[in-house]
């Protein structure tokens, strides 16, 4: 990959999307992953207002720490860069105790509570977006994105502009590490933050980035009957999720009324 040439080009997007638009700048959660990592960084360098948020709910503390070492370093860098932490477990703690049900009536309560914590980061994105005339900016790789769907429907997944959505995850740590981003960022494993146990993607998913993109790189050139080993139980992963996450990667369904009955 070209990095330099990447890194200018996704810059020069974003600065030309924003003056286009008529907006300040961007706002974007910050969640000590490379994913923002990278982007925060690429939003600073347009030289626009960048406004990066800490919003831990029930968070880890390495997580945190990340995520403002961080933040301090671009804003040591970049004097258009603001950095703020909003505290949003009392928030959540109170939809908890709304929303609760009995884990055994319903077992996919657990993951709605998950879906629930992206949800109310990305309300918060919006609010501190609307009042600051910035725009929110997506985080999501072309794997999350588009292969797989590993992301929250309008939670991570409700912005305005996503700049690394063609970007697969190896060639985000490429980016990060030409762009110097600090060593724990580089170093990150991959984690949605949205359990109160620990979940890496990898035990989420069942399989790595790197096996992932294989798949998706060959997607709807080859079949199953194609992959044997572990290439084919990724494969199974990979159809599985994607199957599943058509709703999230397709165009919202609109149904469409026949011009004939208007009359």
């Amino acid at each position: 990959m070209q990095t330099q040439k990447v890194i200018d080009h996704i810059v020069q997007w974003l600065k030309d999307y924003a003056e286009k638009s008529g907006v300040k700048g961007y706002v974007l959660g910050v969640s000590g992953g490379v994913d923002s990592g990278v982007v925060s960084t690429l939003a600073a360098m347009t030289g626009l207002k960048t406004l990066l948020i800490e919003m831990p709910i029930r968070q880890k503390e390495d997580q945190v720490n990340r995520a403002w070492e961080h933040m301090n370093d671009l804003k040591s860098k970049f004097p258009n860069v603001e950095a703020m932490s909003v505290n949003l477990t009392p928030a959540f703690e109170e939809l908890y105790k709304t929303f609760d049900v009995h884990d055994d009536e319903f077992p996919n309560e657990k993951l709605a509570f998950a879906n629930t914590r992206s949800r109310l980061r990305m309300l918060t994105l919006y609010y501190y977006g609307q009042i600051n005339g910035l725009l929110v900016c997506g985080t999501g790789n072309k794997v999350e994105d588009f292969g797989i769907g590993f992301y929250t429907k309008y939670g991570d997944g409700g912005v305005d502009i996503s700049p690394i959505a063609d970007l697969y995850k190896t060639e985000v740590y490429v980016l990060a590490k030409a762009l110097n981003l600090v060593k724990n960022i580089q170093e990150a494993i991959p984690t949605d933050g949205l359990w109160d146990a620990e979940r890496t993607d990898e035990m989420q998913i069942g399989a790595t980035y790197p096996e992932l993109e294989k798949i998706q790189k060959e997607w709807g050139t080859k079949t199953e009957n194609d992959y044997s080993g572990r290439d084919l139980e990724v494969f199974k992963i990979f159809s599985r999720m994607n199957r599943a996450a058509q709703h999230k990667i397709n165009p919202i369904p609109v149904c469409d009324i026949p011009e004939e009955w208007r009359l």
